[in-house]
């Protein structure tokens, strides 16, 4: 009977200890992979961050561009119409007033083409962080294949 305890109480630590190594195996990696998922998270919050950063100076640029050349316009329109009022004749008139309109037009469509690089660059800017970031959620994802 002693030989019969000895063999059950042998089979409990076993199976006692075959329990608690496969619980500590389980417990670190549902921790490693909550540290993984932790460290994943912070990089996505600092890409948003980097990514929102960049929309806000893109949003700056555009500003100040359109400020200026707002600016530039109300002085361009004052010296238009200065020159106008210097007219001496109707032909005078006709010709200020065509060039002010060609060089108006011609300015307009110069500041809607810069206008059009600073927010393509903004978008690339802005898109880029969070590009980065699936891309490292779709490699993360095909290595635990």
């Amino acid at each position: 009977m002693a030989d019969g305890a000895e063999h059950i109480k042998a089979t409990v630590d076993q199976v006692t200890a075959a329990g608690n190594q496969a619980f500590k195996d389980a417990a670190d990696k549902s921790l490693s992979a909550l540290n993984d998922m932790n460290a994943h998270s912070k990089k996505n919050l600092e890409a948003m961050i980097a990514s929102v950063t960049a929309a806000t100076k893109g949003a700056e640029a555009l500003g100040a561009q359109a400020m200026a050349f707002t600016k530039k316009t109300v002085e361009d329109n004052t010296s238009a119409a200065k020159a106008l009022a210097g007219a001496r004749s109707i032909q005078e008139v006709v010709e200020l007033q065509t060039s002010f309109a060609k060089t108006a037009m011609e300015s307009y469509i110069a500041q809607m083409n810069y206008a059009s690089e600073i927010v393509a660059s903004a978008v690339k800017d802005t898109i880029k962080p969070l590009n980065e970031r699936a891309t490292s959620l779709v490699e993360a994802v095909q290595s635990k294949k």
